[in-house]
């Protein structure tokens, strides 16, 4: 009988520990995509980083890569240690805190110019870039807003005003620097949370129509992203010029096949295709693991998206009816998979160039860092649903 009751004990035991645990399939997909991301991230950068003058180092970018996930491994552990009714009391201050950031980043003197954008602030041996925060500040900021309320359209200066303000405020920031890649994520996650939201569908499908007639409008008004537009259409209509960094992703997508070149085998990257460890990472990954590889990744950002979306999302909400929670975690797991749907399409030509990392896996210390923090706080949301389970108070 002692037996008998140990081995009974141990099954319980077992059984509340398994309801313990955090979101396994998430984790490791953040966890193959960041190891991945070392792995391409290094033979994307060996090349450049051993012929620059200033560099001479083949490990240069795989060693810091791998400081930046370290740094957001700690950061992701501390935003998963804090309470998510944390984010939700400051979820104001925070907004507050990125416009500012967004509006430092344009002073002259404290924003840094790189390939004619104005996107990082400099903080000791960091580059900062605030539109990546800005994704995630946005989040917090509407899934706090919306939660526990019925906005209606017929009362839009109390109760929609303030949501197309937020919006309006950090798109035009974004757009000044100019990133228009981060304008269209922001824009992405904001109507995500507003349609699983309890708001008026009229205001949702005018405020596409405000973005889809904004997005043409910023497309005619600047010349260079007409040529990116052109270049988009057709390429090798002018392969040497507007269409040269797409003409060469698509060549290493054709030279990868189904199962690429081999690691280490890329031609694109030997001075040829620019950004081939950032923007254009995804395009050194067909071409070395093939289709399949492509397949994989995606594969994985599915895999955090579907779990992140639907059952942790869902299960915040009907379970522990927690809005908040169930909103946040949808707008993180859209912003993860729709920034990488936007990468790849980018890489294989469905996509005008837009200048977005591939989140976990591009070379980028603050895209990683922020990355990882709200991955900290998604498996956050996942842990508390089921310590609710369990019958623990969560505050």
């Amino acid at each position: 009988m002692r037996i008998l009751n140990a081995i009974g004990r141990w099954i319980l035991e077992s059984k509340q520990n398994q309801e313990a645990r955090i979101d396994e399939p998430v984790l490791f997909s953040a966890i193959m995509l960041a190891v991945f991301g070392i792995i391409m991230v290094y033979s994307a950068s060996i090349a450049f980083a051993t012929h620059d003058a200033n560099l001479q180092n083949s490990y240069y970018y795989v060693i810091r890569h791998v400081m930046y996930l370290l740094v957001g491994t700690i950061a992701g552990g501390i935003a998963f240690s804090v309470p998510t009714s944390f984010w939700r009391k400051n979820a104001v201050k925070i907004a507050v805190l990125i416009i500012l950031l967004l509006v430092a980043v344009l002073i002259p003197h404290v924003g840094k110019t790189v390939n004619g954008a104005k996107r990082w602030i400099g903080i000791g041996l960091l580059n900062v870039q605030p539109s990546e925060f800005a994704k995630l500040g946005m989040a917090i900021y509407l899934s706090d807003y919306v939660c526990g309320k019925t906005l209606s359209f017929k009362r839009f200066w109390n109760d929609l005003f303030p949501v197309l303000l937020a919006i309006g405020i950090v798109s035009v920031l974004l757009l000044a620097e100019p990133d228009m890649g981060s304008t269209t994520v922001v824009f992405t996650i904001a109507l995500g949370i507003l349609y699983m939201a309890d708001i008026d569908k009229k205001f949702i499908t005018g405020l596409t129509l405000i973005g889809v007639i904004g997005f043409v409008g910023l497309i005619i008004a600047a010349p260079y992203r007409m040529r990116r537009v052109l270049g988009f259409i057709d390429p090798w209509q002018d392969a040497l010029g507007k269409g040269y960094q797409l003409t060469h992703s698509l060549l290493a997508v054709g030279h990868g096949g189904w199962l690429g070149a081999g690691l280490g085998n890329s031609i694109e990257k030997l001075f040829y295709l620019p950004e081939a460890h950032t923007d254009f990472i995804l395009a050194i990954i067909a071409e070395e693991t093939g289709a399949l590889g492509v397949l994989v990744v995606l594969l994985f950002f599915w895999i955090i998206f579907y779990r992140g979306f639907k059952l942790i999302g869902n299960e915040a909400r009907y379970l522990a009816n927690r809005q908040f929670q169930s909103l946040l975690a949808q707008g993180i797991s859209l912003w993860f998979f729709a920034q990488a749907l936007v990468n790849i399409g980018v890489a294989i030509g469905v996509l005008p160039t837009k200048g977005l990392t591939l989140p976990f896996i591009s070379f980028g210390g603050s895209s990683i860092l922020v990355s990882c923090i709200a991955l900290g706080i998604l498996l956050k949301i996942d842990y508390e649903n089921r310590q609710i389970k369990r019958g623990v108070v969560i505050s």
